[in-house]
């Protein structure tokens, strides 16, 4: 069982993503001894949203073009409304969440942020949640979508919005530590 301490970790995210449910992951995935990077497409500063406006911009530390899934162990999706929704339009992020499910690496996604798991074809046979307003999408990408605050199927990970957080980091923190999670390829 890998250690915590050990792990490393992307969150992979854009201009847009709800302030809450990037920066609580990395500061707590941080605080437990993870190394965490902020990969964007581009790999500049992106702003977040918060709650009903723009928020506070995130350092980002790569382009997602210079990192490799073989380097990470885990990959975090954070939502909000617009950047899941501009990064499923990029290949090269959408290719980065499909290398990272085949290769058996954790991959979690909170609120809207499971966009990128239907764009990656990795949700069909799987259990799932989101924020509710997307719920259709992942049960017509082959999901089994439920109403909880965490869901984990094969070390993907998924959760409604940002009261679920807590719940979310420490699945996170789990499978993890479980390790490589085997799972048909996308």
């Amino acid at each position: 069982m890998p250690d915590i301490k050990q792990a490393r970790i992307i969150i992979l995210s854009t201009d847009g993503f709800e302030q809450s449910e990037l920066e609580v992951p990395r500061d707590k995935l941080s605080a437990a001894g993870a190394t965490v990077h902020v990969v964007s497409p581009d790999g500049e500063t992106i702003r977040g949203w918060d709650k009903t406006d723009w928020g506070q911009d995130a350092e980002v530390d790569h382009a997602v073009s210079d990192v490799s899934p073989d380097d990470y162990d885990a990959i975090v999706l954070p939502g909000g409304q617009i950047n899941p929704d501009i990064l499923r339009t990029k290949p090269e992020a959408v290719e980065f969440v499909k290398k990272m499910h085949n290769a058996g690496k954790v991959v979690a996604a909170i609120c809207h942020g499971p966009w990128m798991l239907v764009e990656a074809g990795v949700v069909k046979g799987r259990k799932v949640t989101s924020f509710p307003s997307i719920k259709t999408d992942l049960v017509n990408a082959g999901g089994q979508w439920e109403d909880s605050e965490v869901v984990t199927d094969k070390g993907i990970v998924t959760s409604r919005k940002p009261d679920d957080l807590d719940a979310f980091v420490s699945k996170i923190i789990e499978e993890v530590q479980e390790g490589k999670h085997d799972r048909a390829a996308a």
